[in-house]
């Protein structure tokens, strides 16, 4: 279930003087947060055809690998992410209709939420699979890229709309 809630007064990130921040989380209680992410990759038919054939390698498994190794890094990517211990990890690239469909799951037992990381590897997955894929077509459009669901922490359950 979506939480309903108002938008706050004041962005966490930032200090009383307009300073960007990062947020001190040691006072929040350890409890098991998961979130999911998703993105699509728009890929013509013909590269669609072309998959199987890549002479760089499975785009999909090299991007599974590639959006599991962003998750980690997350908080070297991002500059207010604190570094989380990760216990899951779990990225599916899938062929449908159009392009790629991409998952990223991500869980850990901390005080603070792992959104970011699972957003991060579902983005990192979809460049992987740009990259091994450009040389076909330049073309190729990556696009919603968003978090499904969230759990855990302070603010509880989130499930994003059906569109």
């Amino acid at each position: 279930m979506s939480k309903k809630s108002e938008l706050p007064e004041t962005l966490s990130h930032y200090d009383s003087a307009g300073r960007a921040r990062m947020v001190d989380v040691s006072a929040k209680a350890e409890t098991r947060r998961e979130a999911v992410a998703t993105a699509f990759v728009e890929l013509s038919s013909a590269v669609l055809d072309a998959l199987p054939r890549n002479p760089k390698g499975n785009p999909l498994e090299v991007a599974r690998f590639a959006g599991i190794q962003a998750a980690k890094r997350t908080a070297e990517l991002i500059p207010m992410c604190h570094p989380l211990p990760l216990s899951f990890i779990d990225v599916t690239a899938e062929i449908v209709a159009g392009g790629v469909a991409i998952t990223a799951t991500t869980a850990t037992v901390a005080g603070t939420g792992v959104e970011m990381e699972a957003m991060t590897a579902a983005s990192i997955a979809a460049l992987t699979v740009y990259d091994m894929t450009k040389a076909l077509d330049k073309s190729i459009r990556i696009r919603e890229i968003l978090l499904l669901r969230k759990s855990g922490g302070a603010s509880g359950e989130y499930l994003r709309p059906s569109a």
